[in-house]
């Protein structure tokens, strides 16, 4: 069984009134703390930022809407077949 013990340290900050007041007022009609909304928003923008691979941005992107003339694979397989003799 592990325990995990986290410790918190005190933190003052000097702000705006009116954006204190306004603070006070997200975080009650949120039922949370304002220490919890700020531990949240600094775990946000401190975390690392993570990089998407190739197959992610392969996945987002859009198949192009060209009309070609010719069907690429049959004359791909024709000109195998001329090329090896099938």
């Amino acid at each position: 069984m592990r325990i995990f013990i986290f410790m918190k340290a005190r933190l003052n900050l000097t702000i705006d009134e009116a954006i204190l007041a306004n603070i006070k007022s997200y975080a009650e009609s949120k039922k949370i703390s304002i220490s919890a909304l700020v531990e949240n928003h600094f775990k946000n923008i401190s975390k690392p930022v993570k990089h998407k691979n190739i197959v992610e941005y392969m996945n987002e992107m859009q198949a192009p809407d060209i009309e070609l003339p010719v069907d690429l694979k049959k004359a791909f397989y024709e000109d195998q077949a001329k090329k090896y003799g099938f």
